[in-house]
C-alpha cells in the first residue's frame, strides 16, 4: 500500500540526492524538477568513474541512477549504494531488460518522466528503505 506521502509524489523531508546522468539537458531537467519537489542536488555524474567515486564517498540520502552511462552499465554503482545501504532509483529508456541483473524489483523511472513521477518514485524508494530498515531492527 503506498503511504500518503507517495501517493503525493513527494518524500516526507527534504532529499539530497545523487543524480547520475551521461546526457546534460536531461540532468539540467532533473535538476528542476529536484527543486520543485522540494529536494536538492547533492552532487552529479556523468561518468562511470565520477558516479563510483560518489557513490563510494558521496554524502546524501538517495540516488538517482540512469541506468547506461555512455554505454557502461551502473551495476557497479548500486552494488555500491546497496552495499552502503542508500537507496536509489534507475531511470531507463531501455524498460525492465536494461535494469542490470538482480535489480528488477528496484524502482525505476522509464524515460521520459514527469515531475510528478520522480517524486513519486523517490519517496517510495526512500519510504521503501526505512521500511525494510525498522523491520529488521
Amino acid at each position: 500500500m503506498a503511504s500518503s506521502a507517495e501517493r503525493d509524489g513527494r518524500a516526507d523531508r527534504e532529499l539530497r540526492v545523487l543524480v547520475v546522468e551521461d546526457e546534460l539537458m536531461i540532468s539540467m531537467l532533473v535538476e528542476d524538477m529536484l527543486a520543485e519537489l522540494g529536494h536538492q542536488v547533492a552532487a552529479t555524474a556523468a561518468s562511470i568513474e565520477d558516479a563510483r567515486r560518489l557513490a563510494t564517498e558521496g554524502d546524501f540520502d538517495v540516488a538517482l541512477l540512469d541506468v547506461n552511462l555512455n554505454g557502461t552499465k551502473v551495476d557497479a554503482v548500486a552494488d555500491t549504494l546497496v552495499r552502503r545501504d542508500i537507496p536509489f532509483v534507475f531511470t531507463t529508456g531501455y524498460g525492465q531488460q536494461g535494469l542490470p541483473n538482480g535489480y528488477r524489483r528496484w524502482p525505476t523511472l522509464q524515460k521520459p518522466y514527469q515531475t510528478e513521477q520522480l517524486g513519486e518514485a523517490l519517496a517510495h524508494a526512500v519510504n521503501r528503505h526505512a521500511a525494510t530498515k525498522r523491520s529488521l531492527g
